[in-house]
């Protein structure tokens, strides 16, 4: 198994993936599987590129297995942050500890991104596997945002987490 950076000669692979995530836990992310699958492939692959997104993914035998993604914000004052997003593993590699495996390579790319101090994330309340998980990363919660996601007729709320990659100054 290696974890690499995603490009843009990923993007149907990473597309497919995702587009499972949507459809099988839509509480647990905000964009629908209806809205993505109506992007081109243009779209998926230019996410890919942009220097603004860093995606990872888990790959064994050419198989992309798990993904996880990192957005890196432009505003002056909010430099110093990065937002974790998307991580997903398919069913078949789950409880190995590819998803602690992902979180962890991607905290390392945010070490070594210049003026990145803190990761934030958000997860939905009542996904118990997933808020373990980023515990064990070291995450916090710091808030919860009530109505953050409606499904259907269905309403979920989102817990904020954040932790530092760096030594405080």
């Amino acid at each position: 198994m290696s974890i690499q950076r995603l490009d843009a000669g990923h993007a149907a692979a990473y597309r497919a993936l995702m587009l499972e995530a949507y459809e099988h836990h839509p509480q647990a992310f905000t964009s629908s599987v209806t809205e993505r699958a109506a992007m081109p492939l243009s779209w998926w692959e230019s996410r890919l590129s942009s220097p603004l997104d860093l995606l990872l993914g888990a790959f064994e035998d050419g198989e992309l297995m798990g993904i996880v993604g990192l957005a890196f914000e432009v505003r002056e004052k909010a430099r110093h942050k990065a937002t974790l997003f998307g991580l997903y593993v398919a069913p078949p590699y789950r409880h190995g500890g590819l998803g602690y495996r992902l979180v962890q390579a991607l905290l390392q790319e945010a070490r070594e991104r210049p003026g990145v101090r803190l990761v934030q994330l958000t997860v939905t309340a009542g996904n118990d596997a997933a808020l373990a998980l980023y515990q064990r990363c070291g995450f916090v919660q710091f808030g919860l945002e009530p109505l953050a996601v409606r499904v259907g007729v269905e309403y979920f709320d989102k817990l904020h987490l954040w932790r530092e990659v760096v030594s405080p100054l």
